[in-house]
């Protein structure tokens, strides 16, 4: 894995990104903003899943006025998403933590421009979302829909800002599949030093979002690339959080809770490792302690994995072993075993957070 390619930082209310800050996860509410009740309560449970940062869509004045009273009560930085009207970015600029525009539909230089003075006089950083459903005409028609016009209408509205004197900025550069996507932010990465947003756009529903994203993502994480992420999953919110986590712990780039092992399942199996595996999944779930725990389910792999496991369960016929850091701590029957094993993981986290 390579190590992150340097870039600027810059803050999300408290939320740094770039500059070797922790890679943020984020989130968009898809209740009506101007529901101020249900949308809060949508950005309570980002929240308790470990969201750091959470998006709301302003369509019109009553979404505008709405997350005004949302931004007293959140728990989390908003960004304001805005589309065509920029007098609307204008107006939540005295309020949010950023903002976040569409170059190929906020409606010209001139606006955009209006749009950075408002952001510059609260140091309010700007997210440039470019999309490849929505480029700018003059990209488009000279680049077709590619790869080659998202970078150059991102190059293009960064330089815009930078004319403004204007360099809390960030970027993405959004498709809906995983290819063009890694392409993109591969071909931009070395013309620029503007933090990343990553994310694939209308990605689906949560078994297509999670797998186009987990490549997506995963490859670009592995490669240095990226800053803050979004996984995009219509219709689910703290399905997006856990999903993001966990591309962030499996491509090795940060660890965050536990990390489970166990086996493929076979004809050898002589223990319910379903069963186990159900439980232990739901009881480890509130753990943020990095940690690998393993749950095997015979003896072929059993061993050699559980002695690479901080905690691990080998299941035999009946009966199986509990082992700690490769030191087998019980000898129990196999109805024991799972609450055992659950009470040294806890052990072992308290270790860790008393260490």
């Amino acid at each position: 894995m390579k190590n992150r390619y340097p870039t600027r930082q810059i803050s999300v209310g408290s939320v740094k990104i770039g500059g070797g800050a922790p890679i943020s996860v984020q989130s968009m509410s898809f209740s009506k903003t101007k529901d101020v009740e249900g949308t809060l309560e949508q950005i309570n449970r980002l929240y308790f899943a470990g969201c750091d940062i959470v998006r709301c869509a302003v369509l019109d004045k009553q979404d505008a006025d709405a997350l005004a009273r949302i931004k007293k009560s959140s728990p989390l930085p908003i960004v304001a998403d805005i589309h065509f009207n920029f007098r609307l970015a204008l107006q939540v600029a005295e309020f949010v933590d950023a903002i976040r525009i569409n170059p190929g539909n906020i409606g010209g230089k001139e606006r955009i421009k209006e749009v950075v003075r408002a952001c510059k006089a609260r140091s309010l950083p700007i997210r440039i979302g470019v999309n490849l459903g929505s480029l700018e005409e003059q990209f488009e028609q000279k680049y077709g829909r590619s790869v080659e016009a998202m970078v150059q209408s991102a190059l293009y509205n960064a330089a815009l800002l930078q004319d403004e004197d204007f360099s809390d900025i960030a970027i993405s550069l959004k498709t809906s599949d995983a290819p063009s996507t890694v392409a993109a932010y591969r071909a931009l990465r070395p013309l620029c030093e503007y933090p990343f947003h990553l994310g694939v756009t209308e990605a689906g529903t949560k078994f297509h979002a999670s797998i186009k994203s987990a490549i997506a993502l995963g490859t670009l994480l592995m490669e240095g690339i990226g800053d803050t992420m979004r996984v995009s999953i219509t219709g689910e919110l703290e399905e997006e959080i856990r999903v993001a986590r966990a591309i962030l712990q499996d491509a090795g780039v940060q660890k965050s809770g536990v990390n489970i092992i166990s086996c493929p399942t076979c004809g050898r199996l002589q223990s319910d490792l379903l069963s186990a595996i159900k439980i232990v999944e739901e009881k480890t779930a509130h753990i943020k302690t990095p940690l690998n725990i393993s749950v095997m389910g015979c003896v072929v792999n059993a061993i050699g994995e559980a002695k690479g496991a901080d905690v691990a369960i080998a299941f035999g016929n009946g009966r199986g072993i509990v082992m700690r850091h490769g030191e087998v701590v019980a000898k129990l029957d196999e109805s024991k075993l799972v609450e055992r094993f659950l009470q040294e993981v806890e052990d072992e986290v308290r270790a860790r957070e008393g260490a």
